[in-house]
């Protein structure tokens, strides 16, 4: 059953517990992320630190140079400034709860959706336009 509450971006689907931006305060979150889904790109946050704890399945996450296999029960960190990256190349579904300290926000969530839903290839520029909006910085590729 599909939760009308939930935001999608792409495959993925982002479900609002606590909006921080609200308040400027934490703000958390259940993400829900399918096998093989299209995932954002490894990036940074100028001002927010990130937690991720898996509820079920597990999710591949990386923060700078530690890559893990997050099982159900686990937890990752990612502070302010670090690159970070995640992804499901197992089976199963993955559900996540992400906690931000300060929290970026709904409608964060809601404009990159607008940018991605469109049945076509992103707009890179609008996505990167809108990550900066709201202090994400894609990282460089390799090489670059």
């Amino acid at each position: 059953m599909t939760d009308p509450s939930a935001i999608k971006v792409g495959q993925l689907s982002i479900r609002y517990l606590v909006d921080g931006s609200q308040t400027g305060r934490v703000g958390m979150f259940e993400l829900t992320v399918p096998p093989g889904s299209n995932v954002p790109p490894p990036h940074s946050h100028t001002q927010n630190d990130e937690c991720i704890y898996v509820l079920e399945g597990t999710l591949r996450y990386s923060v700078d140079a530690e890559a893990r296999d997050l099982a159900a029960g686990e937890t990752m960190f990612s502070p302010k400034g670090s690159v970070h990256q995640f992804s499901n190349p197992f089976d199963a579904q993955a559900r996540a709860l992400v906690v931000q300290s300060p929290d970026i926000g709904a409608q964060y969530f809601r404009d990159v959706g607008a940018v991605v839903n469109t049945g076509a290839p992103p707009d890179k520029a609008a996505l990167v336009s809108v990550m900066a909006r709201y202090g994400l910085v894609p990282a460089a590729a390799p090489g670059v």
